[in-house]
């Protein structure tokens, strides 16, 4: 078995683009996921990059062990930066960049292994100072609350900078807490209680976020990425990132998409919650497929797959046309405000086969409100269609709604709903397309946490602290009176849903 220094020291000289710097203020940066995620994060690479380039301070970074984000795994050795192999307790501050709610057992694994104390109320003056920002904050981190000691909301590029240096040049963690607590931007529970802060959306001169690091060890080995926009036009009701956040989006222009992916790049990925929809995405594909680049997008809407478009996706090495289905039915997707049409997906498969793609792959939400077996066997039968054109996969997901979105509060369909649901399209479409899901027992998990606050976090907490398994997380969380049964409604009921 590797040791935790070897594979550090297998990665570091792995890297290309760390910055080496010594300051007298450093910050522990930490990923509460394994090394091939946090590094597969622009987030966490921006504020990489930020805290590298403010004068006086240098950061370390520090990543969940490999494996223990699964249920039921403890930490074997206290986390260590990678950096200088320090433990986090030697840091005055541990900035944890956070995804998404299930994330926040790693933080508690990281802290707790670092002897620290996970929960805020466990350290003492002398304790590092916990800060946390990151994608979770555009919806709900109030379940972090009890961990942190403040949260920095939304686009942190500005902030991260004068956060830190207002920790440390304070005389005492009262006084941190007092400056932060004026700071916009800026949630202290300790003084704004459950009031959230307002989220932050950085100058656009900041656009892009890029990779500083690459390296082979990622999701995406060494894959440059890049966002060519910021935010979404669209006003999809279950989506955190909607035209309503930070003012819709922000693009990039297309040359400074183009200068900013250094010229031995030859794996490229273009990043944002709507790609497709950049103006110039199909000359910025076909351009960098003249560079002899391979392009990945992270985003494809099927209204946008149009016949240029998919045959510069192919010289740019694609082989998958992956786009988003959502809805199991035209009704569905109408609910939710989706765009896409029958005749889009059906176009999608054309194109996809005419350029010499192996499959079309489609994501899926199941247990969206006012959902019933008739819609699921619409998808069926679509889905089926589909597949006598091209192969098609189906990657399902089931459905949590989110705070900060038209359709926060709505229940969650159920465990055995979502599971009945999910056989009956395994059945329907048998022989016809590959339907793999995500678990439901953890979207319910994550659904709790999604709508809940400080409560919900301890629950999670003392479930971790238990073994992490779904059992101690069914039990905590029942405790404090959430059922996994779900609470679906009549099923046809139409929802009142804000512009």
């Amino acid at each position: 078995m590797v040791s935790q220094e070897q594979l550090i020291r297998e990665r570091l000289a792995d890297e290309v683009g760390r910055i080496e710097k010594d300051a007298p203020h450093r910050v522990a940066l930490a990923y509460p996921s394994p090394y091939t995620v946090g590094m597969s994060s622009l987030g966490f690479q921006s504020i990489y990059a930020q805290l590298q380039a403010k004068p006086g301070f240098a950061c370390e970074r520090a990543f969940l062990a490999d494996g223990a984000d699964r249920p039921g795994v403890e930490l074997a050795e206290a986390p260590v930066t990678y950096e200088g192999r320090r433990p986090l307790g030697d840091f005055p501050i541990i900035a944890f960049s956070v995804a998404y709610e299930i994330e926040l057992a790693g933080l508690v694994k990281m802290l707790d292994a670092a002897r620290i104390g996970a929960l805020r109320s466990e350290r003492d003056e002398h304790a590092p100072f916990v800060l946390a920002g990151g994608p979770l904050t555009f919806s709900n981190p109030l379940p972090l609350a009890p961990f942190v000691d403040a949260i920095v909301m939304g686009e942190a590029e500005e902030l991260v900078g004068p956060v830190v240096e207002a920790i440390t040049s304070a005389s005492s963690r009262a006084e941190a807490l007092e400056v932060l607590a004026q700071m916009e931007h800026v949630y202290v529970p300790e003084h704004h209680g459950t009031k959230l802060a307002t989220i932050a959306a950085c100058d656009n001169a900041l656009l892009p976020a890029k990779t500083t690091i690459r390296t082979p060890h990622t999701e995406l080995s060494n894959m440059f990425l890049i966002e060519t926009e910021r935010g979404c036009s669209r006003g999809c009701t279950y989506c955190v990132m909607r035209r309503s956040t930070n003012g819709g989006m922000r693009l990039v222009p297309k040359d400074v998409v183009l200068d900013s992916i250094p010229t031995d790049c030859r794996r490229v990925g273009l990043v944002g919650a709507a790609v497709s929809d950049h103006p110039k995405i199909t000359e910025i594909v076909t351009e960098l497929a003249g560079r002899g680049c391979s392009v990945g997008l992270s985003s494809l809407r099927p209204d946008r797959l149009r016949e240029e478009f998919v045959e510069a996706l192919a010289k740019a090495g694609y082989r998958t046309l992956t786009t988003a289905l959502d809805g199991a039915s035209e009704r569905l997707r109408d609910t939710i405000e989706r765009r896409g049409r029958e005749k889009h997906y059906e176009r999608a498969a054309e194109r996809a086969k005419r350029y010499g793609m192996n499959r079309l792959k489609l994501y899926l939400m199941i247990g969206l409100p006012t959902e019933t077996d008739d819609d699921i066997d619409e998808c069926a039968d679509f889905v089926g269609g589909l597949s006598k054109i091209v192969p098609v996969a189906l990657g399902i997901a089931p459905f949590c709604a989110k705070r900060n979105t038209p359709l926060d509060r709505q229940p969650f369909a159920g465990v055995d709903v979502v599971a009945s649901r999910l056989k009956r399209l395994r059945k329907g479409l048998r022989g016809r397309a590959e339907v793999r899901s995500t678990s439901a027992r953890w979207a319910w998990v994550e659904y709790v946490l999604a709508q809940g606050g400080e409560r919900e976090g301890l629950a999670f907490a003392r479930a971790v602290r238990s073994g992490g398994k779904f059992s101690d997380y069914r039990r905590e969380l029942e405790a404090i009176g959430a059922s996994p049964k779900g609470t679906p409604g009549d099923g046809r009921t139409r929802l009142a849903i804000a512009p």
